[in-house]
């Protein structure tokens, strides 16, 4: 007795289990178990031909009867798929030879192997098909805003769980810099992508792509939605700044203003879930020109001159437009160009009597080292003025000098024409 109820249990807690199995439909839990049923009984007998299984997940039971041919005594070839008349007769006195007998099997009797044998191979299926189901979910989801509660934060990534349990992974690339986490609070972010290898998916998020940002407009938006209002382009600096291109189909509406809202309402609450990131919103437009102008704000231009051949735009601003439009720590011209895709440089405006005269650099050489010259001239400003009428971030960044270095050339410069 004490063998059955051990193995009693076992079956009851193997149904229990699968019952409560979640993102699988009924016929494929069905099919399933069957099969898994089927596989354990053509090992134990060697064929499963003549058995029928009939499973009742909901109401966590199954039925297993095995039919066999009645044969005369002593004629038995095949035990599983024969009987003889005696005991045929024991089940039912009337049983003649050549008749089927279909009895219940009990599985429990097939013993502890094949109850094992049984969970194992029922575990792996589950855990298969709740695999396939998750990805199939996900691979759905990619590019939508999804919500999930954090669970456990790590030094490269964030784990989360959706309200089904599943695990969602935030790596700290995909985080926004200024982000910080508690357990149990939610987390809104986009699906970035599912990785599946070895059927094991993986699901990465992300807060810090441009969809993320596309994603909350379009829900603050209702004119997106209706499609009135598209977003062109997208540039960010996750956590800092972000400037987006909005294009109306419909004259009568200013996109610009339908996306920031009365008072900057529709871009609040954007604002608060991306850490503070301030957001432009501007006019699309396919004139390039006026494209970059409007890019560049707030700094009004004075004028622009492009190489579409090579991507590149020369703009021209005066001396007191020059900071804003580079912006600080030069955020402003490199999301610029990131929106406009084209590289910008910036000049100032040289005005009437202060083009009197200029110096080429090689004439410097005895208070200036001659890598530095080169380091200049290699983006293209030859003359005394042209490197003082450049923007000093520029000359940091695109001469790829030390912030020291080109002071000291701006001293030695500023003083030849003081």
């Amino acid at each position: 007795m004490a063998t059955k109820s051990s193995k009693g249990p076992s079956m009851i807690e193997t149904f229990q289990e699968f019952k409560e199995t979640k993102n699988i439909d009924r016929t494929t839990l069905v099919s399933v178990l069957e099969e898994s049923f089927r596989n354990v009984i053509a090992k134990m007998f060697g064929s499963d031909e003549n058995f029928d299984v009939i499973v009742n997940p909901d109401k966590g039971d199954f039925e297993i009867h095995r039919n066999r041919i009645v044969v005369p005594d002593g004629e038995v070839k095949d035990e599983n798929k024969e009987i003889s008349l005696t005991e045929a007769q024991k089940i039912e006195p009337d049983y003649e030879v050549g008749e089927e007998v279909s009895e219940e099997v009990e599985f429990q009797k097939f013993g502890r192997r094949a109850i094992l044998n049984l969970r194992q191979t029922l575990a792996s299926k589950i855990l298969e098909l709740e695999h396939d189901s998750l990805y199939q979910k996900y691979k759905d989801k990619v590019g939508q805003i999804v919500s999930a509660e954090v669970y456990q934060m790590w030094k490269r990534e964030v784990l989360l769980i959706d309200d089904e349990g599943n695990e969602l992974h935030l790596p700290k690339q995909e985080q926004i810099p200024a982000d910080n986490y508690r357990k149990g609070e939610t987390v809104r972010a986009i699906v970035k992508e599912v990785q599946n290898e070895n059927n094991n998916p993986r699901i990465i998020l992300s807060r810090t792509s441009n969809l993320f940002l596309e994603r909350l407009i379009e829900a603050e938006v209702p004119e997106i939605q209706d499609g009135l209002i598209t977003i062109r382009r997208i540039a960010r600096m996750p956590g800092e700044r972000a400037k987006i291109a909005v294009e109306s189909y419909d004259d009568r509406i200013d996109p610009v203003g339908a996306c920031v809202g009365v008072k900057g309402s529709r871009v609040h609450g954007i604002v608060r879930e991306m850490c503070n990131e301030n957001i432009d919103v501007i006019n699309f437009t396919s004139n390039t020109s006026l494209f970059i102008q409007r890019a560049l704000s707030p700094a009004k231009v004075t004028s622009i001159t492009l190489n579409p051949e090579e991507h590149k735009a020369e703009v021209y601003l005066q001396p007191e437009e020059v900071s804003l439009a580079i912006g600080k720590g030069g955020l402003n011209i490199k999301l610029a160009s990131m929106l406009t895709e084209y590289t910008i440089d910036v000049f100032r405006v040289v005005n009437e009597g202060e083009a009197d005269e200029d110096i080429y650099l090689d004439e410097f050489a005895d208070e200036i080292d001659q890598w530095i010259i080169d380091s200049i001239k290699a983006i293209g400003l030859d003359t005394a003025k042209a490197v003082l009428n450049a923007p000093r971030e520029m000359l940091i960044e695109k001469a790829d000098l030390e912030e020291e270095t080109v002071d000291h050339v701006l001293e030695v410069l500023k003083a030849e024409f003081e």
